[in-house]
């Protein structure tokens, strides 16, 4: 993938997207008895009319599920792409320095499964310094 596939998803990603982490209660067993199990729910996803889109998304980072998704009667048809858990991660990783709307529920991802990452403070790291980095690759390296 290249730095202009990863823009262009975020950019998607920031006006069609959403991000959903927390914490609830789980059964193991539907059954009365059964003990409850604090859970996390890692979740992104994005949807849309373009079916080619979104499909191209999901090849793109070869993860996730591509489906339709369930719309009210006279809606038009929508696609939706969703990653989980740590697919979750390796797409916020890739969406994050490019990201704006969605920046902050990108990095409760990312500080969800690698809290050491973050002690620079709230962000995972200095944003502007990684993307000066990633123009200076881009202009030497043309990739």
């Amino acid at each position: 993938m290249n730095i202009s596939d990863a823009a262009y998803v975020a950019g998607l990603f920031d006006g069609e997207g959403s991000v959903y982490i927390k914490r609830m209660d789980q059964m193991k067993h539907k059954r009365p008895g059964k003990p409850v199990h604090k859970v996390w729910v890692v979740r992104m996803e994005m949807a849309m009319t373009d079916k080619e889109v979104i499909k191209w998304c999901h090849e793109l980072f070869g993860c996730g599920a591509f489906g339709e998704r369930k719309v009210k009667s006279g809606y038009k048809r929508q696609w939706r792409w969703r990653v989980s858990h740590r697919d979750a991660l390796y797409v916020a990783k890739i969406l994050w320095p490019h990201a704006k709307t969605k920046l902050h529920k990108i990095e409760q991802i990312i500080d969800h499964y690698e809290p050491r990452a973050q002690e620079l403070g709230d962000n995972v790291v200095d944003l502007e310094t990684e993307r000066q980095i990633r123009r200076f690759d881009w202009n030497v390296h043309g990739s």
